[in-house]
């Protein structure tokens, strides 16, 4: 079927409408896939623009610190930069995107298998996909997170496997992350409720055999909603895109596994994933906003890797007062509170109090930064000393660490859940006055506090954004090019927490600079058998991690 006859925008077209609606950047100057695409579009996430202000970015000068070129451009944001883009490719708009998914669930439509397909006008097999500059090695396959990842990773991905028993598919947004030119690491999810792949891969297991697997790189916005969405084990996700589409979608065979895929597809990358033999994969920048570290995951032999003439590949980015009299008041309340901790309560650690101002008004929501590795018992103190200064404050306190800014609510919020347990960090006081603020109808007059310690209990991976000197390196670029002024909103960079090594920082640096292949050498040593996926491997304790 033909882009002209097909009810369903592929990439291609999906690019065009961005284009045409002004949400489609074009970067054409000479752009380091490892160490500058990725920190140049998260300067739109984390430099104080406006939701509505994001735009997907299409490189088309990607380049590596070797000075290798690419000739495969590559898309940063084209699926869900912002609500705008996200309602582009469903097709809808942004308040009628929900009731949309709730029809294509109800009413699926099978796929359309075709003979011949766009993905398959470029086949790469054997021979050709082994040694350097082959294989994977030609695509220009980003750090999502420079000075912390180990490798280039796939991210904007749709998996695609295979239920043995039932011959039901399945497809997931999994990472994978390059190691040779014939072979990457893929991590699904072994948690109750995770990837649906790893489900299929127990099974093959089970059976002593390795498990076909497809992974798709680009593909119509329909399909591509797919992968990150969750749906019951049983359920293609063809049918499902279907029902979006409202027609059938065109599926192919692959070429060398027994799986069907996007006839639309941009890139796809076939192999067998080892069902007996692991392989470290990681450190890698992941969404919950710290890195993953190091862990066993599964290899992927690559046996072929198909894709359209002239494609282009996606990748993720895997974040009334105040008024004047407001700001008045916090001048001067904030050192107060601060002097009463250090001086009259003598409390050790305090670093400084916060008062939250937008919306509540200074003294309902009281913040407390301590220093790393502060006692528990100075933490509590320090947060029934702030909310006990004044009778009428501090209906909320929490007690956080030095890197978290307390102006920022949604780093407040990560702290709150990543760093606390509610069972063992969190007090309710009872019996305060109610203080300045709307009248409640009951005749209560009482309040109470909330007291919560959001921070670090012990060591932590680091935050998941590229380190510092790589932010500042591709916020020249965006100055350069003329962007938007940025506002940067901490944390705008990445930092070690304390759970970081030698041996990662090492790795993440010859990531950065295009040697990921010395990495994937590495991690080929390391392999061992009789594992479960996701478990932790530390090169400081199961080998030297040297190149």
């Amino acid at each position: 079927m033909t882009a002209s006859t097909r009810g369903y925008r592929d990439l291609h077209q999906h690019l065009e409408v961005l284009q045409q609606r002004g949400l489609l950047r074009t970067i054409d100057r000479p752009i380091d896939k490892d160490s500058e695409l990725h920190p140049l579009v998260r300067w739109q996430f984390v430099g104080g623009l406006g939701e509505a202000q994001r735009k997907a970015f299409l490189f088309t000068n990607i380049v590596d610190a070797r000075g290798r070129k690419y000739d495969i451009p590559v898309v940063v944001g084209a699926i869900a930069a912002n609500p705008a883009i996200y309602s582009i490719g469903m097709d809808a708009k942004v308040e009628d995107i929900q009731a949309k998914w709730n029809s294509a669930i109800a009413n699926p439509i099978a796929p359309r298998l075709v003979n011949e397909a766009v993905c398959h006008e470029v086949v790469i097999e054997g021979k050709d996909l082994q040694g350097e500059g082959h294989g994977l090695d030609v695509l220009p396959i980003p750090v999502s997170t420079p000075g912390f990842d180990s490798a280039p990773t796939l991210t904007a991905t749709n998996v695609i496997t295979r239920d043995p028993e039932t011959g039901v598919q399945n497809m997931g947004t999994y990472r994978a992350a390059l190691k040779a030119p014939d072979r990457l690491v893929v991590r699904m999810a072994t948690r109750v409720g995770g990837a649906g792949g790893y489900q299929h891969y127990l099974k093959y297991q089970k059976r002593g055999e390795k498990m076909p697997c497809a992974i798709v790189l680009g593909c119509p916005p329909y399909v591509a909603f797919m992968g990150p969405q969750k749906l019951p084990l049983d359920v293609d996700e063809f049918t499902v895109a279907g029902g979006l589409a409202g027609e059938p979608i065109n599926v192919v065979r692959a070429r060398t596994v027994d799986l069907l895929i996007p006839a639309e597809s941009e890139v796809v990358i076939e192999g067998l994933i080892d069902t007996e033999y692991l392989e470290p994969e990681a450190p890698f920048g992941e969404s919950h906003g710290h890195v993953a570290l190091e862990e066993y995951n599964m290899p992927m032999t690559v046996t072929a890797i198909t894709h359209r003439k002239k494609p282009v590949i996606p990748s993720y980015i895997s974040q009334v007062a105040p008024s004047e009299s407001s700001v008045i008041k916090r001048v001067a309340y904030e050192p107060l509170f601060l002097h009463h901790l250090r001086h009259t309560l003598s409390i050790r650690g305090v670093k400084k109090v916060n008062l939250h101002e937008p919306l509540t008004g200074l003294l309902r929501v009281l913040i407390v930064t301590m220093e790393k590795g502060a006692s528990r018992t100075e933490v509590w103190r320090a947060l029934r000393g702030v909310a006990f200064f004044k009778a009428d404050c501090g209906k909320i306190c929490i007690a956080v660490n030095d890197d978290i800014s307390a102006d920022n609510a949604d780093a407040l919020l990560w702290a709150m859940a990543y760093r606390m347990n509610p069972v063992e960090d969190v007090a309710l006081v009872p019996h305060r006055g109610q203080g300045h603020g709307p009248k409640r109808e009951h005749d209560n007059e009482e309040d109470s506090t909330l007291l919560m310690d959001a921070t670090m209990k012990g060591d932590m991976p680091p935050l998941a954004l590229p380190k510092q000197e790589y932010m500042e390196r591709a916020r020249k670029i965006w100055d350069e090019l003329g962007f938007e002024p940025l506002r940067p909103q901490p944390p705008w960079h990445g930092y070690s927490l304390g759970d970081w090594l030698p041996q990662w920082d090492e790795a993440a640096k010859r990531a950065a600079l295009g040697r990921y292949l010395e990495n994937g050498l590495v991690s080929a040593r390391q392999k061992r058998k009789g594992l479960k996926p996701e478990t932790k491997f530390r090169p400081d304790q199961d080998g030297n991690g040297k190149a």
